[in-house]
């Protein structure tokens, strides 16, 4: 599930690592509330789908995991948003998709596919670009996103039109898998939001009365989680299926998903109370959440084949904490430095050999070079 998103004015074209199509201008100095986020968010990602092989027969963790799911995707997909207002389709923001969307999704795709089919037990199992794999979906998410922003900046109204598209979107089954288009439609009024937002906004749910008010609600979103386990499938959080797919009648998608847009952003704007402002140990590793993103799903995945989760003590309370705790460290070390320089060949490649320069290009260089 889910890129962090950089907060720097620059590089326009990434997952949950690097920032997404900034306004245009100058590089700025990079936010530490933005990275902040970023790392906090993709920690939660992590830990998220450490603790999946954990939910049967605990509804702590079960709770836990759908308050976890209730947030933790849109806070990314709405910064993803923000820091893509300035993508307007220039040759530039076009090549910045290919080489930070484009090129991770064919890659990781791939890999997930040839992983899986390891630790799946599954050799047969076909490579299939149009059917994101595990984690892959947002790469493709993003992609078509960004490419629609022009026109959601220029319609009227366009949250409530996106909140429609999504309500619309889960009373048809037949949407398929193509893409995860059920996915990226039902989560599309959150990227528009961030669109719609500016940094009024973000100062606004940092205020001192917001921190406060955000301890309560999150102690009664954990009450309602808690009572919500056995009464309630966390499918809806996914916004993967349509209402028939979860086993509902159709109406009842028309209704959930304004109702989950509202909750949803109640526990972002909570969640981002709490993040620091200032720079901190972890504030340079928001820069590298897109690594964390896509590489740790293979230890994900790999814990279940390996059988790190077989013992029984695993599945108590103590276990629960030390999934939790290596689930951070795991990722905290794979938004790291030295993980970022190994791997920026397939995760931020440069690829100039592949695009044509245009005449603007072309004339900043000369003039820079006094040519």
């Amino acid at each position: 599930m889910s890129k962090p998103i950089s907060s720097t004015a620059t590089a326009p074209d990434t997952a949950p690592g690097r920032a997404t199509a900034a306004p245009p201008g100058p590089e700025k100095q990079r936010d530490a509330f933005f990275d902040n986020a970023k790392y906090a968010a993709i920690v939660l990602v992590a830990v998220g789908h450490a603790w999946e092989p954990l939910r049967d027969g605990s509804r702590s963790v079960s709770a836990l995991y759908m308050l976890v799911y209730a947030f933790h995707m849109p806070a990314f997909i709405i910064i993803s948003g923000y820091f893509s207002r300035g993508f307007d389709g220039r040759p530039k923001h076009l090549r910045r998709l290919v080489t930070g969307l484009v090129v991770p999704y064919v890659v990781f795709e791939t890999a997930y596919t040839l992983f899986t089919r390891w630790t799946d037990q599954e050799p047969d199992r076909p490579i299939s670009l149009l059917d994101p794999l595990y984690l892959t979906w947002f790469l493709a998410a993003l992609f078509l996103w960004r490419l629609t922003t022009p026109l959601w900046q220029r319609v009227r109204l366009p949250v409530p039109l996106a909140l429609g598209v999504a309500m619309l979107a889960t009373l048809s089954p037949s949407i398929g898998n193509d893409l995860d288009l059920q996915r990226i439609l039902q989560f599309l009024p959150y990227f528009v939001l961030g669109l719609s937002l500016k940094p009024e906004h973000f100062r606004l749910v940092r205020r001192r009365t917001v921190r406060i008010a955000a301890v309560p609600v999150f102690v009664g979103a954990s009450a309602v989680a808690y009572w919500a386990v056995p009464r309630m499938t966390g499918g809806w959080f996914y916004h993967r299926d349509s209402a028939e797919e979860l086993g509902a009648p159709g109406w009842y998608g028309v209704v959930m998903t304004p109702v989950l847009f509202v909750c949803s952003l109640l526990l972002v704007a909570c969640f981002l109370a709490w993040v620091p402002g200032r720079r901190m140990w972890c504030t340079a590793l928001g820069a590298g959440t897109l690594y964390g993103y896509l590489l740790h799903g293979f230890v994900a995945q790999g814990a279940k084949y390996w059988g790190w989760y077989d013992p029984a003590w695993i599945h108590r309370p103590v276990g629960a904490v030390v999934v939790t705790v290596v689930a951070a460290g795991v990722v905290t070390l794979l938004c790291t430095p030295p993980v970022r320089r190994a791997l920026r060949f397939v995760i931020e490649p440069r690829l100039p050999w592949l695009f044509r320069r245009d005449a603007a290009e072309r004339a900043r260089e000369r003039a820079a070079t006094g040519g």
